[in-house]
């Protein structure tokens, strides 16, 4: 079966997201977000530390879930998650990653995936609370087609069902898509994001 690297795309949708992040201020750590009952702050503080744990998972020491777990948010939250992004995208980077097994805890105790397959996860994660950060601040965000098509074809394959209606659920039920959507739309909408949020579906 060939091997789909979905690296370039990844490092550009995590590029993105430092974007947006960059523009959140501390006063802004309280305002809600498109997941659930977080906050910006523990939105942030999630994406930082998921950020190191593939890290680490590239690295073959992903097995322990305290690398998961967040961290409380520093002085500059900003500047960690721009830290822990570039710590990512350097353990992403050996040539043999995606044939390397990475260890994922948080799904279930022992699970390891293909590295291809734990990128593609994480891809489509930052494509997502790139937007779910934007949206907390008021901001526009927008793909390029080609990344939004890649993202649209990872978000397809997830897969639906009860899982995804149980607490800590990485994506919500499927949402009916609006008039005329774009493929941005369609990414949000296939896993369980309004791309009207706060105003509904």
């Amino acid at each position: 079966m060939q091997i789909i690297d979905l690296r370039p795309a990844d490092e550009r949708a995590v590029r993105q997201s430092v974007e947006v992040v960059a523009k959140a201020g501390r006063d802004d750590l309280g305002r809600p977000t498109p997941c659930s009952a977080w906050t910006l702050g523990d939105l942030l503080a999630h994406m930082t530390a998921q950020h190191r744990g593939f890290a680490a998972a590239a690295r073959g020491r992903g097995g322990d879930p305290a690398i998961w777990r967040p961290r409380p948010l520093g002085a500059d939250p900003a500047a960690a998650y721009a830290e822990a992004a570039e710590e990512v995208l350097s353990a992403f980077a050996g040539r043999d990653v995606p044939a390397r097994e990475f260890a994922l805890p948080e799904i279930g105790p022992g699970v390891t995936v293909p590295g291809a397959q734990a990128i593609g996860f994480h891809f489509i994660d930052y494509v997502v609370h790139a937007w779910d950060v934007a949206r907390s601040l008021g901001l526009p965000y927008e793909l390029d087609d080609d990344l939004a098509e890649d993202a649209l074809r990872v978000a397809s394959a997830v897969p639906g069902g009860e899982y995804r209606t149980r607490p800590g659920a990485s994506f919500g039920p499927e949402l009916p898509e609006p008039g005329n959507p774009s493929s941005l739309d369609r990414v949000l909408t296939a896993l369980g994001r309004s791309p009207n949020w706060p105003g509904g579906a």
